[in-house]
């Protein structure tokens, strides 16, 4: 006798609308640090819940724990998530998965001084923040710094590689 179950098989288009936010600010030690923000806009049949669901999925089968623990990629070469900066991009790959979003040049110098970027990746949805339409920054760190969106969140530092090297 065989039992099925409930398919536990990831489909990317779950996530509905990716979106990787590049902004830099200052960091305690007085530098910019370069951080990227991954959202979904919620904009599935399903809605923001079964967005939530599905980047939960994504991020667990990644090994990406949510709630604030911070992973240090820059330590771990088999962390299956990585971060490229070429030609003013920034491109966030992991299996099933690539995101990438054009980054100020700001970002590009906090990234490429520091060799690392700071990767919040939240299950919250924000339809607010849609691709191509200008962000108010006091929206985005409202969102961004809310402890809802970050608790709902991996916490990733990953080295910025480059195809040069």
């Amino acid at each position: 006798m065989t039992s099925t179950s409930a398919s536990t098989e990831f489909r990317p288009a779950e996530l509905g609308t990716l979106v990787v936010l590049p902004w830099s600010g200052e960091a305690p030690d007085g530098s910019d640090m370069p951080y990227l923000l991954a959202y979904s806009l919620g904009d599935t049949a399903g809605g923001p819940q079964a967005t939530a669901a599905a980047v939960e999925q994504l991020l667990e089968r990644n090994g990406l724990p949510i709630g604030g623990e911070l992973i240090d990629g820059t330590g771990r070469p088999g962390l299956p998530v990585s971060l490229l900066v070429e030609a003013g991009q920034a491109v966030v790959r992991m299996p099933q998965l690539v995101a990438q979003a054009a980054a100020p040049p700001e970002w590009l110098a906090a990234a490429r001084a520091r060799g690392y970027a700071y990767l919040v990746f939240t299950t919250r949805a924000w339809p607010e923040g849609e691709p191509g339409k200008a962000v108010e920054p006091a929206a985005l760190a409202e969102f961004a710094g809310a402890e809802e969106t970050l608790n709902a969140a991996a916490h990733v530092v990953l080295p910025a590689t480059s195809l040069r090297g």
